[in-house]
This record gives C-alpha cells, sequence and structure tokens, in this order.
C-alpha cells in the first residue's frame, strides 16, 4: 500500500541530499561501497530537481535534513548521538541542528490543550503566552495557571506529527531494507537496528507522558542534591501530547556576562555540573543525555536548573560498577587492572591477550595524563577508549555510547565555564565514593542479601518443595528432572536461611 509513496518519498529525500551536496558527505562517513553510492546517484541526481534547496549557510548534512522536515532533524539529532555508526565528523555537523523552527499558531496549541485537558484554556490559565521555542516535535508556551497564579511552561505537540512520523518512519525502513537488498557489503552499518533505534526513541518522545515520567524519576533520584533542583510536574496539567512544568527562572548557563553581573561564581559551577552528572551517571543510573548549556539555567539562589526530559540515558548497576572500575583505573593509571576489568565483564573476548590488551591501553592514557590538566578530557579518553576496544573485538554497547556523548557535552559547558578547570581532580572523589559504597564488604553483603530475599519469597512453596525432593529420591525419576527439583528445594531453602542472616548482617553493618 506505500510502497509507491516511500519511492517517491525516497527519491525527494535523495534529490535533497545531492542538491545539498549532503549526500557525499554521508557516503564518505559510512565509506559505501560502489554499488550503494551508484544506487544513491540514481536516487538523487536525475531528480536533483524535485530537491529542497535549504539554508545554504549550513552545512551539508544539517542543510539537508532541515529542509526535509522534522522527522529528519530529529532523526540526526539521534544519530549525532551515534559516532559509533555515522562516524565522529558527521556526528559533529548533526550535532549542531537547532531546534528553531517555524511555531505552529498558538490557536492550533490552544485547542489542543483544550482537547488533551478536557478545558477551555480560558478556564486552566489566566495568560497563555505565543510560542517561546518551537522544535521538531513540540513548542513551548508561558503560562499562568488560574488558580495559583503560578508561571509554567506548556509543552504542546505539533498537530498531525504522529502522522508525519510515521510516514517518514515507513520510508526509513523502505530505504534501509533496500540498502540491505542491494548493498549486502553496507549490512555490518546495520541499517535496519539504526531505524528500529530511532523509531523506538520517537515512539517515547511523542507520548509526553512518558517524558512527564522521566521527569519525575529524575525529580525525585536528585532530591537531595545540593545546588540542583528541576522544574515540578504540573500533572493535573499533562496529558499525551500536553506537558506542564514549573517554570525554570533564571539565568542562561551560556550566558557567562549574565552570569558575572549576577554575582555567580562561574568555576564553582563547572564543577558543579560536572558532578552532577556523574553522580547521576554512576549512583542512579539514571542521566539527563541533553545536559548542553540551552536546556540549563543557574537559579537567583545559584542552583543549577535542569528541563527538557525528552532524551533520558539509562546504565544498569552491574555497567556502573564496570564503568567505574574503569574510570577509577585510569584516574590511578593502572592499566593492567582496566584491562583485567574488561575481561571479567566479558566486553572482551577471552582469547585475547589481557597484557597486549593494558599496553594498549596505556597508549591510550599516557598522552592523555600528560596533558596539560586544563586540556585532560573524560570524553576524550572514552572515544580513545572505544576505539581500542573494538580493535580487541569489543562490541558496541549503546548505553555507554550515549554517556560519552554525554560527557563530551557535560565537559564543553565546564570548560565554557572555566576553561582551566581540572576534570580528573573534579571526577575523582565522585568515583571513589561510588567505589567505596558499591564495590566492597558493605556492598557484598547488601547484594547478597537482595538475593536472599528473592530466594525466600519462595518460603511458602518450601514444604512442597522438600516434599517432592524427598519424594523423587524414593521413586526414582528420570535423571533430567531428579537434579533440577533438589537443587531447587535446596536452593529456596538455602535463600530462606541465607536471608534471614544476611539481613541481620546488613542492619549491623549499617
Amino acid at each position: 500500500m506505500r510502497g509507491p509513496h516511500n519511492i517517491i518519498r525516497l527519491v525527494r529525500t535523495g534529490a535533497t541530499l545531492e542538491r545539498t551536496g549532503a549526500m557525499k558527505v554521508i557516503l564518505d562517513a559510512y565509506d559505501a561501497p560502489p554499488l550503494l553510492r551508484a544506487v544513491a546517484r540514481t536516487l538523487g541526481r536525475p531528480f536533483m530537481w524535485l530537491g529542497y534547496r535549504g539554508d545554504p549557510a549550513m552545512p551539508p548534512a544539517t542543510r539537508a535534513l532541515t529542509a526535509l522536515g522534522p522527522a529528519y532533524i530529529k532523526f540526526g539529532q539521534i544519530l549525532s548521538t551515534r559516532p559509533d555508526l555515522v562516524g565522529n565528523d558527521l556526528a559533529e555537523q548533526l550535532r549542531v541542528l537547532q531546534d528553531k523552527l517555524p511555531p505552529f499558531p498558538t490557536a492550533l496549541a490552544r485547542a489542543e490543550v483544550e482537547k488533551e485537558l478536557g478545558q477551555p484554556v480560558a478556564e486552566l490559565f489566566d495568560e497563555f503566552g505565543d510560542a517561546i521555542a518551537a522544535a521538531s516535535i513540540s513548542q513551548v508556551h508561558q503560562a499562568r495557571v488560574k488558580a495559583s497564579g503560578e508561571l509554567v511552561a506548556v509543552k504542546v505537540l505539533r498537530p498531525g506529527i504522529e502522522r508525519a512520523f510515521r510516514r517518514d518512519i515507513d520510508a526509513f525502513y523502505f530505504a534501509a531494507r533496500m540498502v540491505e537488498l542491494f548493498a549486502p557489503g553496507a549490512r555490518r552499518l546495520r541499517p535496519m537496528d539504526v531505524i528500529t533505534h530511532f523509531d523506538g526513541v520517537v515512539r517515547g518522545e511523542l507520548d509526553l507522558r512518558l517524558e512527564s515520567a522521566a521527569a519525575s524519576e529524575f525529580a525525585a533520584n536528585t532530591n537531595g542534591d545540593d545546588g540542583f533542583q528541576l522544574p515540578p510536574i504540573k500533572w493535573n496539567l499533562s496529558a499525551r501530547r500536553v506537558m506542564t512544568l514549573g517554570w525554570a527562572d533564571g539565568v542562561a548557563l551560556g550566558d557567562n556576562a549574565a552570569l558575572d553581573a549576577a554575582g555567580h561564581d562561574r568555576a564553582e559551577l563547572g564543577e558543579r555540573v560536572l558532578r552532577l552528572f556523574l553522580m547521576h551517571a554512576l549512583r542512579d543510573g539514571y542521566f539527563h543525555s541533553d545536559m548542553h548549556q540551552g536546556n540549563l539555567k543557574v537559579a537567583r539562589n545559584g542552583d543549577i536548573i535542569a528541563y527538557d526530559f525528552g532524551i533520558m540515558g539509562h546504565i544498569d548497576e552491574y555497567t556502573r560498577r564496570v564503568y567505574a572500575e574503569i574510570l577509577f583505573g585510569f584516574i590511578r593509571r593502572d592499566y593492567r587492572r582496566v584491562a583485567e576489568v574488561h575481561f571479567e565483564a566479558g566486553y572482551v573476548p577471552a582469547d585475547r591477550d589481557v597484557d597486549e590488551f593494558a599496553r594498549a591501553l596505556r597508549a591510550v592514557g599516557e598522552p592523555i595524563f600528560g596533558m596539560d590538566a586544563s586540556h585532560i578530557s573524560m570524553g576524550r579518553l572514552l572515544a580513545y577508549l572505544f576505539e581500542v576496544t573494538e580493535r580487541f573485538g569489543m562490541e558496541t554497547r549503546t548505553e555507554l555510547i550515549l554517556l560519552q556523548r554525554t560527557m563530551v557535552v557535560v565537559e564543553g559547558v565546564a570548560r565554557s565555564l572555566n576553561p582551566h578547570i581540572n576534570i580528573w581532580e573534579v571526577a575523582r572523589p565522585v568515583v571513589e565514593d561510588y567505589i567505596k559504597q558499591s564495590i566492597g564488604p558493605r556492598a557484598l553483603a547488601k547484594d547478597l542479601a537482595r538475593t536472599a530475599l528473592v530466594m525466600a519469597r519462595f518460603g511458602p512453596r518450601l514444604p512442597g518443595l522438600v516434599q517432592g525432593a524427598l519424594i523423587a529420591q524414593a521413586h526414582p525419576t528420570p535423571p533430567s528432572q531428579r537434579p533440577r527439583r533438589s537443587w531447587l528445594a535446596l536452593a529456596a531453602l538455602g535463600g530462606a536461611i541465607a536471608g534471614a542472616a544476611l539481613l541481620a548482617l546488613v542492619e549491623y553493618l549499617a
């Protein structure tokens, strides 16, 4: 049904990429094989007149994606977080994409609010201004709540954006299939995986209830963090296509002159924004993945305010511990231990040589530590580290790529506030504290206690399990079944006993 539409859309896409000069940039970034280049030229050059011209002042890739519309802009933004897929140069180009699209009419925004919240705007807000920011998926309005007079930010999805994205994503899937069909060598670029990842991210951003939930979880995690605050979610004024938050009143973190005029200590702010990011990534495993200056303000009391929670990063506890040990090893310049952690975690195949890997890691770390303190970069270290681990057979880990990309952005923010900041001096106490809390006897006892609690949940089943094990001994069953029953009963019984003992130990240690 959608085949002809997808073909037409892809022809126009190819024509736009060719007309703006982006086609060569993309093919070079992917090191595309000759057949794929020929297919791209076939789609682009003969129909170049169908392509959008875009803004000639922009770099080719951003010029093309901006001209093609919201879905393509969002696609570029997401790809900018995956230098492992598009290369560092193209990722850098895509990173400058700005969410500065023409806003849709305020009357349409008011209609969306009334439809979603079930009441006239005049009954909900005393004031509802024109859009103050317009992005690829939504735009934001400043408003004043009628009941309380509180100033709020109201985020509203673009009308029809779901249908527009669905149409373009169908075309993206079609293109990925064509790439795999006509250029089997390009399958290593995982085009279908890339589009599937994009599809999942967009589906999440097209339901503002999910972003509201992300903001709520982030607020719960960071509630006790000194010098940090988030605008509260107004759940009674939020729905699937509308999200309302308290107004973030403060000075933009990127406006150094205004920060100085307000009497804020920029050096301290730079250290704090870096510490906060590391705390959230290591302690909580849940971090803001878009912490650039446009999403950060400084309140009158000096608190850093973060907003826009469309992209959040998540790292499971095991990966956090591995990441912390790797960072800590580099901080201490213990490259052998860094290598061992990679092998212990299964990141590098066991048949590789650990000593050779440690030497490769030393080649990564020593040049960085030889730099002036103001030039030491954790983001650069992670980028080099991924290059080395890839050579030793480590598979790409998406969550660490996102972490590294965010680390680069946060370092950029910190250095814009204080060019002489020593990243490692700021990071060391955060990493050391996490190591103390998560790796050691106390952490081991807590882990075992949590495991025992799960096992103890089988308590009500213990009598039946033990009875079944005894019957199995008296009346032998096939070997494939007998050990499983016996071990299950033994594990449950051991879990119940261990649970009680370890809970007592944890309480003692606490």
